[in-house]
């Protein structure tokens, strides 16, 4: 009897997982795979003439109120020049807000607004959809291993800030 929940496209990775052949699978799965999570979201953000950057940006202000425009630009990996252009942005149209550090006035501590806190849990919702989909389909001991394989692309040196976010130790 076949296995229904798997596609005929997605064999068990071979005893040979580290040939050419599987890494570029891997790799053509992760673009495809991203592309089409985020595409589930493109739609509204155009409706709203925002990118994936300010979605980025908002999904983490939702994860860490108050989060310093500092650690905002370790945890997206983008120059200071293109988180400013976002931010500006977001804070024009109202979906976030800035103030000053409690301890160090000259950090801005970045929050979402009650009309950017409902974009991006509409945004959420689209995201968890297709991911929860695809997490049923793959089973619980696939899920623990696609984190596994995330995790691991994830250099040591930014694991505290990754882990951070839940609350976990590295």
């Amino acid at each position: 009897m076949t296995d229904v929940s798997r596609s005929p496209t997605s064999p068990s990775a071979s005893a040979l997982f580290l040939r050419e052949d599987e890494v570029r699978r891997g790799i053509e799965l992760l673009y495809f795979g991203y592309t089409r999570l985020t595409n589930a979201i493109d739609q509204e953000l155009a409706k709203q003439g925002l990118g994936r950057a300010h979605h980025r940006a908002l999904y983490f202000i939702a994860r860490r109120p108050d989060l310093t425009v500092g650690e905002l630009l370790k945890l997206l990996a983008i120059t200071k020049q293109s988180l400013g252009r976002v931010l500006k942005e977001l804070q024009d149209r109202d979906f976030i807000l800035t103030s000053p550090g409690n301890v160090d006035r000259r950090q801005k501590l970045l929050r979402l607004t009650d009309k950017g806190a409902a974009l991006e849990a509409e945004l959420f919702r689209r995201l968890r959809e297709k991911l929860s989909s695809a997490y049923v389909s793959a089973g619980q001991e696939s899920v623990t291993g696609f984190w596994h394989v995330l995790e691991g692309l994830v250099p040591d040196s930014d694991k505290k800030m990754v882990f951070d976010l839940r609350g976990e130790k590295v």
